[in-house]
């Protein structure tokens, strides 16, 4: 077996281990935060210790291109929030109102 074999490679920023919604991104920000394997398998239990090991082992033989994949994600998901503050969704809108409303009550019964 290929070591690619355990991925899919839906899109150049969306590499998922194959058979899970799991992204290898998941895998090596743990391991990157001083995580074990088995503490990794621990956190994402739905996976095991061989789909870890080859991810981690993708990871270390493609260090340069995946700490790049590890920043343009990030980067994405910042965007994604900054953009979720700045054009907040109706859902949002009303649950910060109705947060407004019991503060302003709790603040009414001081």
């Amino acid at each position: 077996m290929q070591l690619e074999d355990y991925f899919e490679f839906l899109d150049p920023d969306d590499i998922r281990i194959k058979g899970h919604r799991i992204g290898i991104d998941d895998v090596i920000k743990y391991y990157l935060d001083g995580y074990s394997p088995d503490q990794i398998l621990e956190e994402l239990p739905s996976l095991n210790l061989e789909k870890i090991y080859a991810t981690l082992t993708y990871y270390l033989q493609n260090r340069r291109q995946m700490d790049a994949y590890m920043l343009r994600l990030a980067k994405w998901r910042e965007a994604r929030y900054q953009e979720s503050l700045a054009n907040p969704s109706p859902l949002a809108l009303r649950l910060r109102a109705i947060k407004a409303q019991r503060e302003q009550e709790l603040l009414n019964l001081k």
